[in-house]
């Protein structure tokens, strides 16, 4: 099949008879479409524009199984405009300009306008992408495009400017329950003809273990059907719905949106001291094949910027789990990132130290570098005393108690105070510290 004709559902095609059956039960129209009820309520914005075959450049974005191709394929079927498809994983700019010169040949000839659908459009380079932008905002070409990430990330700021975006969210129980049950009643593209039912427990067991993915649902009702003996009637056992469910691949995908929702629900987890989320969103990753030593990176960066002297221990904590996440490996190493990631999430807590490195960051770039005093300056180069570098430098060591009252940042900034402890945990007692050295500085001056 032609490879820019893959929605041929405009010229009566059907899905194949043996193919998956997520496939085959793609809807065929709106009317069997599941979900997505915010961008396709009736009188709203798209509905009409599907129905009145009247679409804007646009492109879908959200999770696996949610309805982005099977809508699009609707679209195939009902538009009177001329439908091509390329797949953004093995299509370069030469497809995309022949597309293009048969979009221009059918608007010339016989006045139809062409709708291109991208499927996976963040897999585009950025050259490819700037491709598109000269049909897209001549209107020669319709572009609706479909990813799994976030366009934000993915898809250049020119061309998400000249789209229409749809978020399609998760599908919620109800409609994953009504899919299951469609496919296991429909005849000519489910299960109707095999005579097999599932009890309550065994639909509840799949719509839980779908998340609100359409296909994985579907993928689970096949792999348990497939568990019958052949030619058995009647109910799906519960048992075989749970192994089924134990063979459903996890969609996670290093670099994608949910990689960066996940370590970002995990890092929010801990510095909300709840360790059992933590844990998960840390099974979610690793389940999902993310890099133990990314985890362990980001665990490293959290001990300083979250938790800071409140525990001094949590660095070396966050640290020994990276190096033994180096020294193990996976899976052992699993044990080593839980530990750390409870000991992070109840620790407590202090953003002081990043307060202080922002603050001094900001005063740098607004005021620019300042040479140290001159008492700080290094005196130990050759004519660098004849420079008065070093003159009046105090040696803490040889004054009581360790401190020596003299101005360590340059001159004009001596009010400034950038570390200001918290008054958790250890910080408390280096609070206390603080206060009595600058108030011994203070008399000192005097």
């Amino acid at each position: 099949m032609d490879e820019f004709n893959l929605f041929n559902l405009q010229n009566g095609e059907v899905a194949h008879p043996r193919g998956p059956l997520p496939y085959r039960m793609r809807p065929a129209a709106l009317a069997e479409f599941a979900g997505q009820e915010e961008i396709l309520a009736p009188g709203g914005a798209l509905r009409q524009a599907i129905e009145s075959d009247r679409l804007p450049s646009m492109i879908f974005f959200g999770p696996p199984g949610t309805g982005k191709t099977s809508l699009a394929r609707i679209i195939a079927s009902q538009t009177k405009a001329n439908f091509r498809q390329v797949s953004a994983v093995n299509s370069g700019v030469a497809e995309l300009r022949r597309v293009f010169t048969e979009a221009d040949s059918e608007m010339a000839v016989h006045g139809k306008q062409t709708i291109l659908f991208v499927d996976e459009i963040h897999r585009f380079s950025k050259a490819q992408q700037d491709a598109l932008l000269p049909v897209v905002e001549s209107g020669s070409v319709t572009l609706i495009g479909a990813t799994t990430e976030n366009p934000y990330f993915e898809i250049i700021g020119p061309l998400i400017s000249r789209c229409e975006l749809f978020e399609f969210k998760r599908l919620d129980r109800q409609s994953i329950e009504g899919i299951v049950k469609r496919a296991l009643t429909d005849r000519g593209r489910g299960l109707g003809e095999s005579g097999l039912k599932l009890n309550q427990a065994g639909l509840e067991a799949i719509t839980r273990a779908a998340a609100g993915d359409a296909r994985a649902a579907l993928i689970i009702l096949e792999a348990a059907a497939a568990l019958m003996p052949a030619g058995k009637t009647g109910m799906i056992p519960v048992d075989s719905v749970e192994e089924a469910i134990h063979r459903k691949p996890v969609f996670y995908q290093k670099g994608g949106d949910l990689h960066y929702d996940a370590i970002s629900a995990f890092i929010k987890s801990m510095r909300g001291s709840d360790p059992d989320a933590a844990i998960y969103w840390l099974a979610v990753m690793l389940t999902g094949g993310e890099d133990p030593k990314y985890i362990a990176r980001r665990m490293v960066i959290f001990a300083s910027e979250d938790i800071g002297n409140a525990d001094p221990q949590a660095l070396l904590v966050a640290t020994a789990v990276s190096q033994a996440v180096e020294f193990v490996g996976l899976p052992e190493c699993q044990l080593n990132l839980a530990q750390g990631a409870a000991y992070l999430a109840l620790a407590p807590r202090s953003n002081s130290s990043l307060q202080a490195i922002a603050a001094a960051m900001n005063d740098v770039k607004e005021e620019g570098t300042r040479r140290p005093p001159k008492h700080l300056r290094d005196a130990h180069y050759p004519g660098a005393r004849k420079l008065g570098h070093g003159e009046g430098y105090k040696y803490p060591h040889n004054y009581p108690g360790g401190h020596a009252a003299q101005d360590y940042l340059p001159p004009g900034m001596e009010a400034r105070s950038y570390y200001n402890p918290s008054d958790r945990g250890f910080e408390e007692e280096l609070g206390r510290r603080l206060r009595e050295l600058r108030r011994g500085s203070v008399d000192n001056d005097k």
